[in-house]
């Protein structure tokens, strides 16, 4: 079954029509809306392995403030300091 589900994972988020940071950054933002820190921790480190950037995070996390309401901006802030951490931590390993 987690075979299947990543077989599933690869292919939805590899390139195509939207490049993988674009649908990095929706899979992001679904996480918060699903208040699910797992999947917000998980996709908050691939948007800044894709290159997604702190502001670019913040607007897609703002939109489920727009969808979502009261309960995006407590998992929306989780994920903005989320993508701040992995986002720092790439910096200093190209730094390194």
């Amino acid at each position: 079954m987690y075979r299947g589900y990543k077989e599933l994972h690869d292919a939805a988020l590899a390139a195509g029509a939207l490049d993988a940071k674009t649908k990095e950054l929706i899979a992001l933002a679904i996480a918060v809306s699903k208040e699910c820190d797992g999947c917000i921790a998980a996709h908050a480190h691939a948007v800044v392995r894709q290159g997604a950037t702190p502001a670019e995070a913040a607007e897609a996390i703002g939109v489920t403030f727009l969808m979502n309401g009261g309960p995006a901006t407590v998992y929306g802030a989780r994920a903005y300091d989320a993508v701040l951490e992995f986002h720092e931590q790439a910096e200093h390993e190209k730094a390194a």
